[in-house]
C-alpha cells in the first residue's frame, strides 16, 4: 500500500511539474539589431561632459579595469594600456569598433607588441561613449569626448 501511495504521489508531482513548465512548443528567440541593454545598473550621464567622465568611470572599474588596469597602464605582453595611448589618438573608431564588436589580432600600442583577444563588450551606446570620454580625460591622455551616436556609427 505504501508503495502504492509513493507512485501516485510521483505521478502526480510529475504531472504537475509537466503541465507548469508548458508542452514542447517552440518559442522563437528575439532577434534585434539594437545595441544590447546595459549591463550596468546606471543611466546615460546627462549633465555635461563632468557626467559623463564620472559615468565612465563607473564602467571603468566594473568592466575595463580587470584588464587595463587601475591607472590604465594595462599588463606588459598581456593587455594593452589605456594610458598615453597612440591607439586610442590615431584612430579613436577603430578603437570603439574593438570594444563594441571585439577585437583579434595583433596590434601595437606604444610600441609594444599584444595579440589577446577582447570579446565585444555587452554595453550601451552610452556606456561605451561614457567610459570612452572618461579614458581620453585621464591616464595622460589629451582629452576629448565621445557620444552614443559615435558609438553607433562603428557597431556592426
Amino acid at each position: 500500500m505504501k508503495n502504492l501511495k509513493l507512485v501516485a504521489i510521483a505521478t502526480l508531482t510529475t504531472a504537475t511539474f509537466l503541465f507548469s513548465c508548458g508542452g514542447d512548443e517552440k518559442k522563437e528567440t528575439p532577434t534585434t539589431t539594437e545595441a544590447p541593454k546595459s549591463m550596468l545598473e546606471e543611466t546615460p550621464a546627462a549633465g555635461g561632459l563632468d557626467a559623463k567622465i564620472a559615468s565612465g568611470k563607473a564602467v571603468y572599474e566594473k568592466v575595463c579595469q580587470a584588464c587595463h588596469q587601475a591607472d590604465g597602464k594595462g599588463l606588459p605582453a598581456t593587455f594593452p594600456p589605456l594610458a598615453g595611448s597612440d591607439y586610442l589618438a590615431a584612430d579613436l573608431p577603430r578603437a570603439i569598433g574593438g570594444v563594441v564588436n571585439g577585437l583579434t589580432g595583433e596590434i601595437t600600442v606604444n610600441g609594444e607588441k599584444f595579440n589577446q583577444a577582447m570579446p565585444a563588450a555587452t554595453l550601451s551606446d552610452d556606456e561605451v561613449a561614457n567610459v570612452f570620454t572618461y579614458v581620453l580625460n585621464n591616464f595622460g591622455n589629451k582629452g576629448g569626448e565621445v557620444n552614443a551616436a559615435d558609438v553607433k556609427a562603428v557597431r556592426k
